[in-house]
């Protein structure tokens, strides 16, 4: 297995990326190789800081970087030598088997649908996120590839995430909802109204209806279908509540001594909690639709985040999801 790294991006890269892809290799001896793209000098100084010497690292020198603030589409057509770029190259040659990045999102996701084209029969690529729930783990489809979707985009978003969910995650029959304001079926704007409608009617797929912000946490759900801008405040609307929550939660565990010793006594379930809620811990999201292993990390991602974004790399081209999308198209 062969991985393309963006070393460059993230809000704290290269050294998270450097320290990430060490983590992996140690962890992990299916991968073969990781191309750590970018500055080839800046590279190399990291991995000599950081104690990075191994025959499965190889640079790959890429003059330029995007920036996270910059505009995706337009910067990667005018920086055609980013560190993006060049890693998305590595996939669409065949030297690499995933992309992995936590760069400017937009820009991951012109590269990908330029340079790999999406799957025939897909209109737009959609990012699935995943989200823990008393049940395991909801996928939020899509979480911001594509904010103006139209209904037919998310037929598409169904069948990927229900194939997704079956080769990468192992649910035989996975569960489907719409996001709405309201369960029932004449609630929504004509957007989601036209989308159920279509829902209704799409073979290979167990969708079970309209489903609100609660179902998310407590319905036995495995892929939840909405436009990319709702999901994408859904999304980052959860992260910041579990961060506050473990701020506050924190605040009042360490306000007197009594609460103290009861913290340190559930120190475990405590850091078992944060593990589970943690973006960390799942790593990255894959971009489902284009010809190519896609997966884009979180921006402020750690070097425990690209450590598992690479592992999601490596388990989605493993699983050949994309063929599985492919043939559940096909039907």
């Amino acid at each position: 297995m062969k991985l393309a790294l963006d070393a460059m991006g993230g809000d704290h890269a290269p050294a998270v990326n450097i320290l990430g892809a060490k983590q992996a290799l140690d962890l992990y001896p299916k991968i073969q190789k990781i191309f750590l793209v970018g500055d080839g000098s800046t590279l190399e100084a990291e991995c000599k800081k950081h104690q990075l010497e191994s025959e499965r690292i190889t640079i790959v020198h890429a003059s330029e970087v995007i920036g996270m603030a910059e505009p995706g589409a337009k910067t990667v057509r005018r920086k055609k030598n980013s560190s993006i770029n060049i890693a998305m190259d590595l996939v669409k040659a065949g030297d690499a088997d995933a992309f992995i990045s936590a760069g400017n999102t937009g820009a991951c996701v012109a590269s990908a649908t330029i340079k790999l084209r999406l799957i025939e029969g897909i209109d737009r690529a959609g990012i699935a996120s995943p989200l823990p729930n008393e049940h395991g783990v909801c996928n939020i489809l899509d979480a911001g590839a594509n904010p103006e979707a139209k209904p037919q985009h998310l037929i598409g978003y169904a069948i990927m995430g229900t194939a997704f969910a079956k080769h990468a995650l192992g649910i035989t029959d996975p569960l489907v909802g719409l996001m709405s304001n309201g369960e029932e079926d004449e609630k929504g704007t004509t957007f989601t109204k036209e989308t159920f409608a279509l829902l209704k009617e799409t073979p290979g797929i167990h969708f079970i209806g309209n489903v609100e912000g609660h179902d998310l946490f407590e319905t036995p759900l495995h892929v939840v279908l909405c436009d990319g801008f709702t999901g994408n405040i859904v999304l980052k609307s959860c992260e910041a509540t579990a961060k506050a929550m473990g701020k506050w939660l924190k605040q009042e565990l360490t306000a007197n001594p009594l609460r103290a010793i009861g913290a340190a006594m559930a120190k475990g379930a405590f850091k078992a909690l944060k593990a589970k809620s943690s973006y960390e811990s799942y790593g990255g999201s894959p971009l489902l639709g284009v010809n190519g292993v896609v997966i884009i990390a979180h921006g402020s991602s750690s070097a425990l985040a690209i450590q598992n974004a690479l592992r999601v790399g490596m388990e989605t081209a493993e699983n050949k999801v994309n063929e599985a999308i492919r043939q559940a198209l096909a039907q």
